[in-house]
């Protein structure tokens, strides 16, 4: 399968920006398949990642440190969204500005833009799912977004996961699960999971 990385990110994007626009008011502190952080944490930690990703290419650091997430929204009304499309924004524009290049600076190490904005699109997208399935919104992940996140999923998850633990262990699911509860479950998700259920 050929994948445009740079498609996947801006659609991944636009999945987490359109999760951050369904969080009901009430249920910013509700908990998520993340079962340590809130819906607030997991915002932030997916907005950070994303920072996180491209730091080596901007040359600025995270606002903040992604695995120790803010439990608040901005104290001045800020809107999560714009907040959230703004960094975005600056994030595609990181990665695109290495179209051309052989290969860019990455916490993973150097690697084609191309295959660094796939493992943004990964991140984006499974926080996505997190928010959605967190604030009950009809948004799930979809199997054409899935089939491209496979990719990235096994080139860098078990790799982060044995070497820094940032993800859980593997979920099991049955033989037949779909393509998205496949990978949801790879990146140590359960994909049944539901709000209603904790």
């Amino acid at each position: 399968m050929s994948v445009d990385g740079f498609k996947l990110l801006a659609d991944a994007h636009d999945y987490l920006l359109a999760a951050v626009r369904g969080v009901p008011e009430e249920r910013w502190g509700a908990t998520t398949p993340c079962s340590e952080w809130t819906v607030r944490q997991v915002f932030h930690h997916a907005r950070l990642d994303q920072q996180a990703l491209t730091m080596q290419i901007t040359g600025e650091a995270p606002e903040g440190d992604p695995f120790e997430p803010a439990d608040i929204l901005a104290a001045d009304g800020g809107d999560a969204a714009v907040q959230l499309e703004a960094t975005l924004g600056a994030a595609l524009k990181a990665w695109e500005s290495g179209r051309e290049a052989e290969s860019v600076p990455t916490p993973m190490g150097p690697m084609p833009a191309q295959a660094g904005a796939m493992v943004a699109a990964l991140d984006a997208a499974v926080h996505a799912w997190d928010i959605a399935k967190a604030t009950g919104q009809d948004l799930p992940l979809t199997e054409d977004m899935a089939e491209g996140l496979e990719i990235p999923a096994g080139q860098v998850v078990e790799f982060v996961r044995q070497s820094f633990g940032k993800y859980a262990p593997v979920v099991e699911v049955p033989a037949d699960a779909s393509r998205v509860d496949k990978l949801l479950a790879f990146t140590g998700r359960d994909p049944y999971w539901s709000a209603t259920a904790v």
